[in-house]
């Protein structure tokens, strides 16, 4: 019997649920795994980098599948809350803090200091490798018959992260099918498109920039830098068709499959930093705060990033334009008259036809457009061929990789996972969210339903939101889940103890119903059921 002093007055065990034997050992396992990688970090010189990179990802893979099939097979298929709030790791506790220091590091020295993981940056191609980035070499080798660099050994470790750690949540929620197949398709998207392929594609061709096929614009920003579109066209019939693949992806096949089925096709089903998210980042997905001051930040946030995102793009591809029509007829005038066109169609389009469910937000999105279109005017009338705003080109084209790619997304985005939730990138910083968001909320089929006869406001379901929304405020007046925020994840309706909450793709008639509160008498209910 425990002698700790208990000055909870909650009638349940306040304190974190302990583990057993086998966990400790599988923890075990996996930091050995872990001390190997420490290891290599420190430039220690392994025998056979090969058998040692296998022993060490080997040992942190079994270490999770060990600890998780004893986390959960023990028990009954369903809820698996389990003192969360009361883990020091998951709990903004002391080991939160420090994974999440340790993460933010790693990220600092991925990103801006390549070097101390070992990457040879004196060569192109990095025959000289050292420390960590040495030990992924084989790997690399065997994949693509080259050196490994930062991005690959992030790759590599993304990836088994996501597979590790994606079994853990398949037994997590083995009672959802939904989730069940939704993790295997990231898993699958994440090896195949994200790590594989691009691998692969190099063998084929190696003068090919880098390209995830899964990655849609503005994730992707790369692809329309100078040095990617000529190496593109530089290669001929594949070089143009992966051009026209990411441009089909923008305007065709984005809206199409948000049409169908929202932004879960993307953000819960293929993307990456989703993926990771939904797996390795399930146990931090309760710190998401539900503040209306967070709802407020994101909402501006995420849209300004947008903004900049838009900016940025534009301003990339003008420098490498020309001003002379006979060299040829995408001229910068004819390329920003092109982009201010076209965002004036988009709005115009929305005012007229989805005006009412915007509300009071047409305001600032008209604000935002004038805003838009003013510094796209400035950009042109300001613009040399060397300068943009009057900062140098190459400056320019740097700063949304360094600012949005690399600080928001990695550092901040991930590193900050047992701090700020799961999915804090997602929410307040990624503009392929704020797009698919926009669409989802004015002209997607899905919604989730509620059923508030039947909620008993236990909360689960918005504990269990990692995107910070208050579903139970929804399910307890029966209003439909219509947010631009919102992933699709489905965790709240897995986590439901009544069938309260429903993922359904279905006609836009009644989507959005704010006014059908079942309490009282503020609706005629025979009224109401009749039009169900």
């Amino acid at each position: 019997m425990s002698n700790k002093l208990n000055h909870s007055m909650s009638l349940a065990k306040p304190d974190a649920i302990n583990i057993s034997t086998k966990q400790k050992v599988a923890l075990a396992i996996g930091i050995i795994g872990l001390f190997i990688l420490a290891l290599a970090l420190f430039n220690t010189n392994f025998p056979n980098k090969g058998v040692f990179l296998t022993l060490a990802l080997g040992l942190i893979t079994i270490g999770i599948v060990v600890y998780s099939r004893d986390a959960y097979l023990t028990k009954l298929e369903g809820i698996k809350n389990d003192g969360v709030w009361f883990k020091s790791i998951s709990s903004r506790g002391v080991w939160g803090w420090i994974v999440g220091v340790i993460l933010t590091t790693f990220y600092i020295v991925l990103y801006f200091y390549p070097q101390y993981l070992g990457l040879d940056t004196a060569t192109k191609d990095h025959a000289n490798n050292t420390g960590l980035v040495s030990l992924f070499d084989p790997l690399s080798q065997l994949l693509s018959g080259r050196n490994a660099s930062q991005w690959f050994v992030y790759g590599a470790l993304y990836t088994v992260a996501i597979l590790a750690f994606g079994y853990k949540f398949i037994l997590k929620y083995r009672h959802n099918r939904y989730q069940q197949i939704r993790t295997v398709s990231v898993m699958f998207f994440q090896l195949g498109f994200a790590f594989l392929i691009p691998e692969f594609m190099y063998v084929m061709n190696n003068d090919l920039p880098y390209y995830d096929l899964k990655s849609v614009w503005p994730l992707n920003y790369y692809i329309f830098d100078e040095w990617s579109v000529n190496g593109f066209l530089s290669n001929g019939s594949i070089g143009l068709a992966l051009i026209l693949f990411g441009i089909i992806s923008i305007f065709v096949i984005t809206p199409i499959l948000t049409y169908k089925f929202g932004k879960r096709w993307y953000c819960s089903w293929v993307c990456g930093c989703g993926g990771l998210a939904e797996t390795a980042g399930d146990s931090f997905r309760q710190l998401s705060s539900k503040k209306m001051s967070a709802w407020k930040l994101e909402r501006w946030l995420i849209h300004l990033v947008l903004v900049f995102s838009v900016v940025m793009t534009t301003a990339m591809v003008y420098t490498y334009l020309g001003y002379d029509s006979n060299d040829f007829w995408l001229t910068r005038g004819v390329f920003i008259a092109l982009i201010i066109g076209f965002l004036t169609v988009v709005f115009a389009g929305v005012m007229l036809f989805k005006r009412q469910e915007l509300g009071k937000d047409a305001k600032y999105g008209a604000i935002g457009l004038f805003a838009v279109i003013a510094i796209l005017i400035t950009m042109h009338l300001t613009g040399t061929n060397e300068n943009v705003f009057y900062v140098k080109a190459g400056n320019l084209r740097s700063a949304y990789g360094i600012y949005i790619g690399s600080i928001f997304s990695g550092v901040i985005g991930t590193g900050f996972y047992p701090i700020l939730g799961s999915r804090s990138w997602c929410r307040f910083g990624c503009p392929m969210a704020a797009i698919l968001g926009f669409q989802q909320r004015l002209f997607s089929k899905f919604r989730i339903t509620t059923n508030g006869g039947q909620c008993i406001s236990c909360g689960n379901c918005s504990n269990s939101c990692e995107m910070g929304i208050d579903v139970r405020h929804y399910a307890q007046k029966g209003e439909n889940i219509v947010r631009s925020s919102c992933v699709g994840c489905g965790i709240c309706s897995a986590v439901c103890p009544r069938g309260v909450l429903k993922l359904e793709n279905d006609s836009m008639k009644g989507r959005i119903n704010p006014t059908e509160v079942l309490l009282g008498n503020d609706v005629d209910l025979m009224d109401l059921v009749n039009q169900k």
